[in-house]
C-alpha cells in the first residue's frame, strides 16, 4: 500500500498514451483510465498523445514525472524510456534495457533458455525457411509469431506444412523477425506483477483458437478465472517462476508475465508485457482487484516506481 502522500508531492504527471504502434487505440483507452484516476485523486496530470510534438509538450509542460501508458512499439521497447532518460524525467515501469528485451519475444526466449527457465521449443523463420524441416523439428500444430509486436497481432496457429509459409507472410507484415514455436495445448495463465509482488494468477479461457487480439479486447466469450483453480503450492510455484523470469530480463516496477502449459500441465514462459493494458478488459486491474487493491490505489503504486527512479537518478 502507498502511504498517505500529499498530492503535491507527486508534482505534475504527464500521462503518455496513443503513439504510433498497432495498439494505439488500446493505449488511448488505458491512458484515459489512468489520467482520470490521477485527476480523481487530486493529482495534477495532463494526457499527451505521443507524436512528433511530444518533446515540446514535455519541455513546456513543467512535468515532474511521466506515467507511461503506451503499448507496443515506441512505448514498451525502450524508445520512450530513452527519451525520458535524456530529459531526466522520471517515469513508471521498466527502464531502457528491460523494456527492449521484453518487447523482443525471440530474445526473451533465448535468454530464458540460457538461464534454464522453461520456454517452448522454437525456430527462427525467414523467407528461405524449409517448412517441412520446421514441422519435423517442432511438430504440428505450432504457432507463428512476429518477435516484436504486442497484443497477439500477427500470430497464427499452423496445423499443416502448407499453412506455415502463409503464416510467415502474415507475421512478417508486423516485424522482420519471425519465429515458430511449439504449440502448447494446456491451460494459459497470466501473472501480474506490482512492485515486486506477484498478484493472484488468472486462468484464461477462450473459444477462439488462442487468446488473440479479439479475445483480449472485444469478445464477451473470454472467461477469466481468479482464483485460477490451482492448488496453493502450484500457484506459488508459478508466481515464483513469473517473478524470476521478469527480473531475469531486467524488467521492474510493474508488468505481466504470460505462461501456458503443455499436455502434461507443465508450464512454459510465453512473454512479458511491461506496460499492460489498463482497460475494462485488462488483466492487471483484474488481478489487483482480486488482491484487494482498487484501481486508484494500483495507479498510485505504479506511479511510485517513478519516485524510485528519481532517487536513483539523484544518487540518493
Amino acid at each position: 500500500m502507498i502511504g498517505k502522500v500529499d498530492v503535491k508531492a507527486w508534482g505534475k504527471v504527464a500521462v503518455l498514451m496513443g503513439g504510433y504502434s498497432a495498439e494505439r487505440e488500446i493505449s488511448l483507452k488505458s491512458g484515459t483510465a489512468v489520467l482520470q484516476s490521477l485527476l480523481r485523486q487530486g493529482i495534477e496530470a495532463d494526457g499527451i498523445d505521443v507524436d512528433k510534438g511530444m518533446l515540446a509538450q514535455l519541455s513546456k509542460g513543467q512535468f515532474t514525472r511521466a506515467f507511461i501508458a503506451l503499448h507496443g512499439r515506441g512505448g514498451e521497447d525502450g524508445v520512450i524510456q530513452g527519451v525520458l532518460e535524456t530529459l531526466n524525467l522520471p517515469y513508471t515501469g521498466s527502464g531502457v534495457l528491460g523494456s527492449a528485451l521484453t518487447m523482443d519475444k525471440l530474445r526473451s526466449k533465448q535468454l530464458w533458455r540460457g538461464m534454464d527457465l522453461p520456454t517452448a521449443d522454437f525456430s527462427v523463420l525467414t523467407g528461405d525457411t524449409n517448412p517441412a524441416l520446421i514441422a519435423a523439428d517442432l511438430g504440428l500444430p505450432l504457432i507463428v509469431k512476429p518477435a516484436r509486436e504486442g497484443s497477439s497481432l500477427g500470430m497464427m496457429k499452423v496445423e499443416s506444412i502448407e499453412a506455415l509459409q502463409s503464416a510467415y507472410r502474415e507475421a512478417v507484415v508486423f516485424d522482420t523477425a519471425v519465429f515458430a514455436e511449439r504449440w502448447l495445448p494446456g491451460a494459459e495463465y497470466t501473472a501480474a506483477i506490482l512492485a515486486d509482488r506477484v498478484l493472484p494468477l488468472i486462468r484464461l479461457e477462450t473459444p477462439r483458437v488462442f487468446y488473440d487480439f479479439e479475445a483480449k479486447y472485444h469478445a464477451n466469450t473470454t472467461r477469466y478465472f481468479c482464483p485460477c483453480g490451482l492448488s496453493e503450492k502450484q500457484e506459488q510455484d508459478l508466481q515464483a517462476l513469473a517473478l524470476e523470469a521478469f527480473q531475469a530480463l531486467g524488467a521492474s516496477g510493474w508488468g505481466r508475465v504470460d505462461l501456458r502449459c503443455d499436455e502434461k500441465a507443465y508450464p512454459y514462459l510465453l512473454e512479458i508485457n511491461t506496460v499492460p493494458g489498463m482497460t475494462d478488459h485488462s488483466l492487471v486491474p483484474m488481478a489487483a482487484q482480486a488482491a484487494g487493491i482498487e484501481f486508484d490505489e494500483m495507479v498510485l503504486q505504479i506511479l511510485a516506481s517513478s519516485l524510485e527512479r528519481r532517487m536513483f537518478q539523484d544518487g540518493t
